[in-house]
């Protein structure tokens, strides 16, 4: 006869545990995992499957541990856990150990009935993993059903693999290239946005209307917003060539956003690095998005700045780097957390001079732009400014490489098909200048056109000859340059990226590159010519190659262009940055070296170079108007602010204008004293000053107030306390790698970090090391590098408890632990008994699992689930007039060493009485979980403060009895204090 189970009791089946939900009956149990989602509800029938309790056979006097038994075995048991304790029901489920400055935009969007965030910290600092933490934590708690996330297509697949491998959310991909295949699977009158709960959008397919109108009919209850200040554009925006596109864009998708917040009930989260910009009007359609009366509110009022406070937080690295000190207003720094961001870029511009052959084409070629130039002011406004287009793309190809050259020159105009002025301006802005606002950057590293008819002029033709003539370093000066910089980086160690401006110039890079850089150097180009998934991919296997070789003085050298200036991380494989052609906007500078330039970086200093052509007549001024002045206002101000593309466009425009009229030679020291241009540069340098000091005082003025540093660290220390901390699982992994016969080497250094050879494991440890760090590691028997930093690259594991390769440990040294018949070494045993002079009498040290079963009521309804501890209990004497020590005590026997040998027969008998008395401890284990019980409950409580609806309808219960994981006795050397404590 089958048992019955009650909704919330605990069942194991299948080889797993599970919670058994209301909508079972007798002859059929409607199961949900333990930690597990929704998704994996499953029903099993008891008359035709194994069901029983899920519960712990008792412990064997007959398979006994040595001193170290109890705590490999709790750090084991804490680390397999899915739903732990503490006041988040979500951190135990996920692969990623977050910072504890990331907590900060959880508690306050705990705080809230519903979501809604403006999260604008600093580049590097995790907005990506801040996101995911929110949103798992909503659907852990049923506060949400269902998650779009809305960014640019280049990162769509770096979406859907962090929220996949970091937080177990399976998201599909919602772009052009995949719509199409997702609409064939739905059915007549079904909804993309109904049939997968969870998406990763691209903002830029579903503006257009008709996709638009079915995501806003059908939009989740959770919608993430990436580089949200892409989605709204200022209401006083003075529209020049190069920003009247994107803003149209922005304006486009602030529509869409407008009417996505407009349900007040739905959770949004806007993530942006750069939430102001020095427009003022941007930034308060930003604010009027998370709440429409924040974009009419009195910042400068202290109650205005209070409310702001409630959706908005802004953090730059020095806010973080060290985070829960006495200097935030702790009492101690027994919580203190230090995040290695490197501290600082070196940067060097590094000049080329062109050869004889290159300077006489680039004459001729600015000869040639001068006539065009001309000859289309006498035709008119459209003509001036598709000839203005073909000379800029001409220039910039030119001095870019021979192959850029050849290729633009050889090409039509984009601007050449405009029937107007304006539309020569739209057309062929993008493709020439460096907008800081323009997201697309999906097709902007094309060469541009030069020829305004299909077929170029023999003049033109002539120049693409000469130029295709100049491949190679023999007459490549800047090549040839790019060389020596790349040889000296790598023998310094260094593994640098190398950015392009255009397609031919990355690939003939790449091709000249090879083989001139070391045999122990792996080369690889990535551009616009490959897909966002094949460029991922094709770094990665840049990595995977120079790994395979198992030799440390191989590097990696990535030639690529600005389809990599945005949004995918690289600092795991990259650590310097060479800026091969200088863009015409320092904002693009910045974005690409904060690919490398962030946290998870393990350089404390990432290298810069900038290289620019002495004599070429172009780059020299641009590197000392605009990038002069803007490292001078991060230097003074210590943030970087975005250049205005009018400010950099206006720049570069009097640059040329100037090249045409002068030439190559002539002196530009002139060009800014001139009265033509003298008025607009005092005017951009105005404006830029603004921009910088606006953007300052928001940082200041609007700086995270809403949460307190001690609350952050209360939480910290609940979550610590339920999980485990990063000490805990470095000496866990350390120990039980050398008791399963791995060969260790812990470094000298100090920095914690250590190595372990897998060849001696038992085979059950190493495949599983193999499916979380690779086969062919384990199979040539590498060193695995443990890192003490959860940003690690391929082939590490992180010493923390979500890293998979630790769970493997875990998972080992916990099942043959539960199995007597596991062959080979048992780090952990269930029993243990331990003489030791750190005991006066005779003490026994319980290892205790815990289950709670929570009732979270939530806008969706309740919701059941199960919460898991493992807590120490000790006590002195014998069962029956057992004195309780308290926690700190209990920890304390963990460090309890052996001082003497304990006879086996000795050993077992007082085993065994201590597993007889277990039914005398059975009040004490289950007020102590009453105790556990309510302090759960006010976690929960605390964190939810704000939320009446939350809190009221909160409830928490132990689930009885508690299992007995672990019994060890410690016996006092001393024979009267023995004898005493055998009669107590």
């Amino acid at each position: 006869m089958s048992l019955t189970y009650t909704a919330g009791s605990l069942v194991a089946a299948r080889g797993r545990e599970w919670v058994v939900l209301p909508e079972s009956a007798a002859d059929m149990l409607v199961l949900r995992p333990l930690g597990g989602s929704e998704d994996d509800i499953a029903a099993v029938f008891p008359a035709f499957e194994d069901v029983r309790p899920a519960e712990f056979a008792a412990p064997s006097a007959a398979d006994l541990g040595d001193q170290r038994a109890a705590g490999l075995l709790r750090t084991a048991l804490r680390i397999g856990f899915r739903s732990g304790a503490g006041p988040f029901r979500s951190l135990a489920s996920i692969a990623v150990e977050p910072r504890a400055y990331q907590l900060v935009p959880l508690l306050m969007a705990l705080r809230q009935r519903t979501v809604r965030l403006l999260i604008s910290d600093d580049v590097g600092i995790g907005k990506t993993v801040e996101a995911g933490l929110i949103a798992k934590e909503l659907l852990a708690q049923g506060e949400a059903t269902r998650l779009a996330v809305l960014c640019s297509p280049a990162l769509a697949e770096q979406w859907q693999g962090e929220l996949r491998e970091k937080f177990g959310i399976d998201a599909e991909l919602v772009l052009a290239s995949t719509v199409s295949r997702l609409e064939r699977g739905l059915e007549l009158g079904q909804s993309l946005f109904d049939k997968h709960p969870f998406t990763i959008i691209s903002t830029d397919f579903i503006k257009s209307t008709r996709h638009r109108e079915d995501f806003v009919r059908h939009c989740p209850d959770l919608v993430i917003v990436d580089e949200a200040h892409t989605c709204v554009a200022a209401d006083d925006t003075t529209q020049g060539a190069v920003s009247s596109s994107s803003s149209a864009s922005n304006q486009l998708r602030y529509e869409l956003l407008r009417r996505v917040s407009a349900d007040a009930d739905r959770h949004l989260l806007l993530l942006t690095a750069t939430p102001h910009s020095g427009k003022e009007s941007a930034f308060r359609n930003l604010l009027g998005l998370v709440r429409p009366e924040l974009a009419t509110v009195d910042l400068e009022s202290p109650a205005g700045r209070a409310k702001l406070a409630e959706h908005f937080v802004a953090r730059k690295r020095a806010d973080v780097r060290e985070y829960l000190t006495k200097e935030d207003g702790l009492a101690d720094d027994s919580l203190v957390e230090r995040t290695a961001f490197p501290s600082d870029r070196w940067t060097k511009d590094e000049k080329y001079r062109l050869t004889p052959a290159y300077r006489a084409l680039l004459d001729d070629a600015i000869a040639y732009a001068r006539d065009r130039v001309q000859a289309a002011d006498a035709q008119g406004r459209r003509e001036a400014r598709i000839a203005w287009w073909s000379v800029i793309a001409l220039l910039r190809s030119m001095v870019s490489s021979p192959a850029a050259a050849a290729q633009t020159l050889k090409t039509r105009s984009e601007s050449a098909t405009a029937r107007t002025a304006h539309e020569a301006d739209v057309l062929g802005a993008p493709v020439a200048s460096d907008s800081a606002e323009n997201d697309r950057l999906e097709g902007m590293d094309v060469a541009p056109g030069a020829a305004e008819t299909e077929d170029a002029g023999a003049r033109l033709l002539d120049l693409a000859r000469r130029a295709a003539q100049l491949v190679g370093p023999a007459e490549d000066a800047k090549l040839k340059a790019l060389t020596g910089h790349l040889k000296k980086l790598i023998a310094e160690g260094y593994h640098p990226i190398v950015f392009c401006r255009y397609i031919p110039t990355a690939e003939y890079l790449a091709a000249q590159l090879e083989g001139k850089l070391g045999k122990k150097t792996k080369i690889a180009a990535v551009t616009g010519t490959l897909s966002p998934q094949q460029r991922l991919e094709r770094i990665e296997q840049l990595a995977a190659e120079a790994a395979e070789d198992g030799d440390p003085a191989v590097r990696r050298v990535l030639i690529a262009t600005d389809c990599l200036s945005e949004g995918v991380n690289l600092q795991h494989h990259f650590d310097a940055v060479v800026h091969y052609d200088l863009a015409w906007n320092p904002t693009r500078h910045d974005q690409r070296e904060g690919r490398v330039d962030r946290y998870g970086q393990k350089r404390d200093q990432v290298r810069v170079i900038t290289m620019f052509g002495e004599d070429n007549g172009i780059d020299g001024k641009v590197l000392e108007v605009l990038f002069q002045k803007h490292r001078q206002i991060k230097k003074d101000l210590g943030i970087s602010v975005s250049v205005p593309d009018e400010t950099a466009s206006g720049v570069t425009d009097a640059v040329v204008e100037w090249l045409l009229l002068h030439g190559r030679q002539g002196s530009q020291e002139s060009l800014f004293e001139m009265d033509a241009h003298q008025e607009s540069f005092e005017r951009i340098e105005r404006e830029w000053s603004s921009a910088a000091e606006r953007e300052k005082t928001s940082r200041s003025k609007y700086a995270q107030r809403a949460i307190h540093p001690e609350e952050v660290a209360r939480e910290v220390a609940a979550v610590r306390a339920a999980l485990g901390g990063a000490d805990e699982v470095r000496g866990f992994a350390l120990e039980a790698l050398r008791d399963l016969e791995a060969l260790v080497l812990e470094p000298r250094d100090g920095d914690g970090d250590f190595t372990a050879q897998a060849g001696g494991a038992p085979a059950g440890l190493r495949d599983a090391l193999a499916a979380t760090l690779g086969g062919r590691l384990i199979e040539e028997d590498r060193p695995i590098p443990f890192r003490t930093t959860p940003a690690i690259g391929r082939g590490e594991a992180a010493l923390v408890r979500t890293d998979p390769a630790i769970g493997a440990i875990a998972s080992y040294v916990l099942d043959s632990a539960l199995d007597a018949n596991t062959p080979g070494p048992r780090p952990a045993r269930r029993c243990g008994v331990v003489t030791t002079d750190a005991v006066g009498i005779r003490t026994t040290l319980l290892l205790v699992r815990y289950r709670f079963h929570l009732t979270l009521p939530s806008r969706t309804g309740e919701r059941q689930v199960v919460a898991e501890d493992a807590r120490l209990l000790a006590y002195e004497g014998m069962p029956a007039r057992a004195r309780w020590l308290d926690d700190d005590a209990a920890a304390a026997l963990l460090t309890a060493r052996a001082s003497a040998n304990t006879h086996e027969q000795l050993a077992r008998n007082q085993i065994t009485r201590a597993l007889d008395g277990l039914p005398d401890l059975s009040e004490h284990l289950t007020e102590y979980g009453t105790h556990l019980a309510a302090e759960l409950d006010a976690s929960h409580r605390r964190v939810r403060k704000a939320n009446e609806e939350i809190v009221r309808g909160l409830k928490v219960v132990p689930q009885e009895p508690a299992d007995v994981l672990g019994v060890y006795v410690y016996l006092p050397q001393s024979p009267v204090s023995l004898s005493s404590g055998a009669e107590a």
